[in-house]
């Protein structure tokens, strides 16, 4: 398993990664653990697509939207007066957040297919996903997810806690298994009594 994950790490900082650019990027600084920023196109954004929570007149961003968005080329990220490329958010992402690179691999596939996607850690899940066309606070999420990278392993109680979770907050359990070259298979997972 360390090996798999070591050959994960090193496939995560070969290179710097394209970013798209369209349009002009905004600002947001690093800040704890996510991204933070006050600007109009911030407060666009989220009115569009629901990138960010809106925090006392702030725009907060998970360490995933943040580098999703910066990948977009829709968002610029400071550490202090240091302007961070993919990479090196991505190694600092790494260092706050434990299988990062794992989560960001189902949190950009999934919002590469349209759907909006938020933290469901208060949900003891890593992710809620809502369908297509459905903007949180309109309608609850319709599942929560969990990635996995394809060589790790989970104990029946881990999965079946996971299944509990889904079960107890009506949400159908999607489990997100990331290959080595970064690709997301999906299972969902429903619960169900003889």
């Amino acid at each position: 398993m360390k090996k798999a994950k070591a050959k994960q790490e090193k496939k995560r900082d070969k290179g710097e990664k394209k970013v798209e650019k369209k349009g002009k990027a905004f600002k947001a600084m690093l800040s704890g653990e996510g991204v933070v920023s006050n600007s109009s196109e911030a407060f666009n954004l989220y009115s569009q697509s629901r990138f960010g929570e809106i925090i006392k007149d702030k725009i907060f961003y998970s360490l995933a939207e943040a580098l999703y968005l910066l990948e977009k080329g829709k968002l610029n990220v400071y550490l202090s007066k240091k302007k961070l490329n993919f990479n090196s958010l991505m190694r600092e992402a790494c260092d706050k957040e434990k299988n990062f690179h794992t989560r960001y691999c189902v949190y950009s596939d999934l919002r590469d297919r349209g759907y909006i996607i938020k933290t469901a850690f208060k949900f003891g899940a890593d992710f809620r996903v809502y369908a297509k066309g459905v903007k949180p606070g309109e309608d609850h999420a319709m599942w929560i997810v969990y990635p996995v990278y394809e060589n790790d392993s989970l104990t029946w109680h881990e999965f079946s806690a996971k299944n509990r979770v889904a079960h107890s907050t009506r949400k159908r359990l999607l489990i997100g298994i990331v290959d080595e070259e970064g690709d997301v298979t999906y299972y969902e997972v429903e619960w169900k009594r003889p």
